[in-house]
């Protein structure tokens, strides 16, 4: 049997074939770094997060929007496409809407730039953003990433979230009514989170009017706050067998139209303190594969229960 969303005999919804679909052709998202702030950090930020804000891949940010954007197209010269310009270090809706607009547009200027991704928080798109965001969906192909991580308040707390599921799901709420395409960040392996836990998060999202998801599992890094709590009280960490098997559970939960974005992250060596079996991507991305063959596994299996 052969997933309906997918090109190479993957069981889930491959971002690769919803690009194929969409645009007819290949599509290479390019990473930036705008070099914007998030609100948070003066509550001390989430204690996960890097001094790079989740955008260790990103580009440099002395370097301008456009040297980044040459420079990603030149490392990723060995596919032909169009390109996304993808706004990925720290929240990309924190600035004065003149400076979102002046960014933004920088980009979609560029000769075969098809579209935006812009990662953010669910408590910092004003409601003038917004309005601009909905504009701008009519324009081009925008999609909005928004941090959620856990709806588990207790772990929120520990991790320094900073802000409440209940403004996240009126966030989604909010730019589904604009019609703006939704992907949701999500993490495994947070401290003292269950298997169960992990699975409900997902669950809650199927409910949710999202588009797509990206899942990630819990990197300590050097120089966070998570780093000294590590260090302090060493938490149980998933082992890559747990957290293959665990991904495989949640994808089961997830409508097979949600199109899977990630499954798995990618921390820099020098700077990754544990696990260190989430160096070797292929490896848990094959590792998923063989796990879904073996057990027969597709994305969507219990949506209809």
């Amino acid at each position: 049997m052969k997933f309906k969303y997918s090109l190479d005999n993957k069981r889930y919804h491959t971002l690769n074939y919803y690009y194929k679909n969409k645009f007819n052709e290949k599509i290479i998202k390019i990473s930036l770094n705008a070099g914007f702030s998030c609100p948070h950090l003066k509550s001390g930020g989430c204690i996960y997060c890097s001094d790079l804000g989740s955008g260790e891949y990103a580009g440099n940010k002395n370097d301008d929007l456009i040297t980044q954007f040459n420079k990603g197209k030149k490392l990723m010269s060995k596919w032909q496409g169009k390109y996304i310009g993808y706004f990925q270090a720290r929240t990309n809706t924190y600035a004065p809407l003149n400076i979102l607009k002046e960014k933004y547009e920088t980009i979609l200027k560029l000769y075969d730039v098809i579209g935006l991704a812009i990662a953010t928080r669910p408590d910092s798109i004003s409601n003038e953003c917004l309005e601009y965001l909905s504009e701008l969906n009519k324009k081009t192909f925008l999609t909005i990433e928004l941090g959620l991580q856990t709806i588990h308040e207790k772990t929120a707390l520990l991790i320094n979230r900073g802000h409440s599921l209940e403004c996240f799901v009126d966030m989604v709420n909010k730019l589904r009514e604009k019609n703006i395409n939704v992907v949701v960040h999500i993490i495994n392996g947070l401290p003292y989170e269950t298997k169960e836990m992990m699975i409900e998060t997902v669950k809650f999202l199927n409910k949710l009017d999202i588009q797509g998801i990206k899942i990630h599992m819990l990197h300590i890094l050097k120089n966070t706050k998570l780093e000294k709590v590590y260090q302090k009280n060493p938490f149980p960490l998933l082992t890559k067998d747990q957290y293959i098997e665990i991904v495989c559970e949640q994808l089961k939960y997830l409508r097979p139209e949600i199109v899977i974005h990630r499954l798995t992250g990618d921390p820099k060596k020098e700077d990754l303190i544990e696990p260190k079996w989430t160096l070797k991507k292929i490896d848990v991305l094959n590792g998923i594969d063989k796990y879904m063959n073996k057990n027969n596994i597709f994305q969507g299996d219990y949506t209809n229960l």
